[in-house]
């Protein structure tokens, strides 16, 4: 499923992995949230409600691009930097061009939606 994701009148579109926890992140659209920065590595969210997991690896090494969930906290994540595999994050699937506007410093006004097909 391709989504997009409206950052202060910048679009990025992405593609939804095709897994039970994509799809429920995707039966939460459309959302509005603020992107927070997190360890300068990437920009995170909190869900209305936690997403199921069922089935998911126990974790992932996201790279630039990759839209994560973390259980433990039910937040969104999206990956401007690099990152090490980590416990707990589960892939949702993966910004298709660049992320340069996630880098900019503060808290960034979102909203996701589905993309028609």
């Amino acid at each position: 499923m391709r989504i997009r994701i409206d950052v202060e009148g910048s679009t990025l579109a992405a593609t939804l992995d095709n897994t039970a926890v994509a799809r429920d992140f995707a039966s939460l659209l459309p959302l509005t949230l603020t992107l927070e920065d997190y360890a300068s590595t990437e920009k995170i969210a909190n869900l209305p409600r936690k997403l199921t997991t069922k089935g998911a690896p126990k974790g992932i090494d996201p790279d630039v691009g990759v839209i994560t969930y973390y259980p433990p906290w039910g937040n969104l994540a999206l990956f401007y930097r690099d990152f090490g595999y980590s416990d707990g994050l589960v892939k949702l699937g993966r910004i298709d061009g660049g992320v340069e506007i996630l880098r900019r410093a503060g808290n960034l006004p979102v909203r996701i939606e589905r993309m028609e097909e």
